[in-house]
């Protein structure tokens, strides 16, 4: 029987609690740890994910600190007063704030190496692969969006979707499921990394809210979440603990 979310969160805590990173980084393990905040809905997926096919969780621990560390490098480098100029993310100093520019760069880069390093650890290249394309995806989204211009719905695949399919992508590859039983996982993860999005964007009062307005956006959370749920029905496994990722983060409020 499939863990429930708490239950996954938790293991995900404690592995990035107890990670070592590598020795030579020194000082720069400070503000990696300090990057490392959230609520784990990536890595969290990852395990599910895993988890829905009868894989060990604890064998995909690994995969999904992967993804997280390269969540977690994505918003080092956003923030930071080049892009984003964010002085603080989740009520507390951001890196660069913190700890200034320079090392929140260098952070920034350790979290994207040791992420790799840890998606290298598995017999197949395939985790790593899979969490290499969606990273640069999200750094071609964010060019894209420097660039402006560029239609909403591409921008957030990358941006945003790219991770959450290498998060069940990353936990199909970790569970050794062949590649011929990929194509349902795909879809399903794309309309969950756009229902993230959407109701982002609900929270934020941007996006998809300025080009439909808030009730068309509330109406798009629907029909993505409904449509995320029917690529679930498709898949032939335990996929409940999924469904209710989907319900949890349809409805979320922060």
């Amino acid at each position: 029987m499939p863990r429930p979310t708490d239950q996954l969160r938790a293991l995900v805590e404690s592995y990035l609690a107890e990670l070592a990173l590598a020795p030579e980084l020194g000082s720069l393990e400070e503000p990696m740890r300090h990057a490392l905040g959230g609520k784990r809905v990536r890595p969290v997926l990852c395990l599910a994910t895993g988890d829905a096919v009868g894989a060990h969780v604890e064998g995909l621990l690994p995969a999904a600190a992967a993804v997280e560390l390269v969540h977690s490098f994505s918003l080092v480098h956003d923030d930071l007063p080049s892009l984003d100029d964010d002085s603080e993310r989740r009520g507390a100093p951001s890196v660069w704030a913190r700890y200034g520019e320079a090392t929140a760069i260098l952070a920034g880069d350790a979290l994207l190496v040791e992420a790799l390093r840890l998606a290298l650890t598995y017999p197949t290249p395939a985790v790593a692969r899979e969490l290499t394309d969606a990273t640069l995806a999200m750094i071609a989204g964010q060019q894209l969006d420097l660039e402006g211009g560029v239609e909403l719905d591409r921008l957030h695949a990358l941006k945003t979707g790219a991770l959450f399919s290498a998060a069940v992508m990353c936990g199909l590859w970790a569970a050794e499921v062949p590649a011929r039983e990929h194509p349902p996982w795909r879809a399903f993860a794309a309309e969950l990394g756009l229902l993230f999005q959407i109701v982002d964007d609900l929270l934020d009062g941007d996006g998809y809210v300025g080009e439909v307005g808030e009730d068309g956006a509330r109406r798009l959370v629907d029909e993505t979440a409904e449509r995320a749920q029917a690529r679930l029905a498709e898949i032939d496994a335990d996929t409940d603990v999924l469904a209710s990722i989907v319900d949890d983060l349809a409805v979320r409020t922060s």
